[in-house]
């Protein structure tokens, strides 16, 4: 799954190098068998950022792109995407990608981070919760699990967030200075930390769906995919 992510790292115009950081020795001998780079980090980080920012210190680079291991089906344009988000956004040092969430289970699931966006693309929040929360549509129906069944139009409010992040490097080395704040141990989402201190997040339309591997039955959505020969939906289909 790692090496997939890999090339599709590699396959974004921009994208010069691909570094796998790991804290695990099997892992890192993969990755290095099959003729990639990989760095041995520290095992104690907080945040796959934290892991990412290790790496970092050891690349010369003005902006560091950090596709997460479980995102094997991201497409290398909405790599593209984020890192022309930072290119043309100045006061912006970080951005990532969401997506539209498609299925009610995904909206009610904590495994699916959702995110919210203000009229610019800037993230207002993300959270493992369902947000925003149609009140009203909740209330003609007593719960929201029976509002997204009884309105599938509510599925439209929700956008997924996409497992890639874009960094300029010097925020990224300062970010992982900074301590976990309060609301990214609550969450477990380290990009609370960047929203917590007062920064920006740019946050992009992925051009097509994507899975993050958090489960098995996650995993065996992935395998299906690819033995059938897709390589990712587009968010248009």
């Amino acid at each position: 799954m790692v090496l997939h992510v890999v090339e599709r790292a590699l396959s974004a115009r921009g994208v010069s190098r691909a570094v796998v950081a790991t804290d695990d020795e099997r892992i890192l001998r993969v990755v290095r068998e099959a003729g990639r780079e990989a760095l041995m980090t520290s095992p104690e980080h907080a945040s796959g950022s934290d892991r990412l920012a290790e790496a970092a210190a050891q690349i010369e680079a003005d902006l560091i792109v950090n596709v997460q291991g479980d995102e094997p089906l991201i497409a290398p344009r909405t790599i593209e995407l984020a890192v022309e988000a930072l290119l043309s956004n100045a006061d912006v040092s970080v951005a990532t990608a969401c997506e539209r969430i498609e299925a009610a289970a995904d909206v009610l699931s904590p495994d699916v981070v959702k995110v919210v966006s203000d009229e610019r693309g800037r993230a207002l929040y993300f959270s493992r919760v369902p947000l925003p929360f149609p009140r009203e549509a909740v209330r003609r129906h007593n719960s929201l699990a029976a509002a997204l069944e009884a309105e599938p139009g509510l599925l439209a409010l929700f956008r997924k967030h996409t497992g890639l992040y874009v960094y300029r490097r010097a925020f990224l080395l300062e970010y992982a200075g900074w301590p976990q704040t309060a609301l990214e141990r609550a969450e477990s989402l380290e990009q609370l930390r960047v929203l917590e201190h007062g920064h920006p997040i740019a946050v992009v339309e992925a051009v097509a769906h994507s899975i993050g591997v958090d489960t098995a039955e996650d995993l065996e959505r992935v395998r299906a995919i690819m033995e059938e020969g897709g390589e990712e939906v587009r968010n248009d289909e």
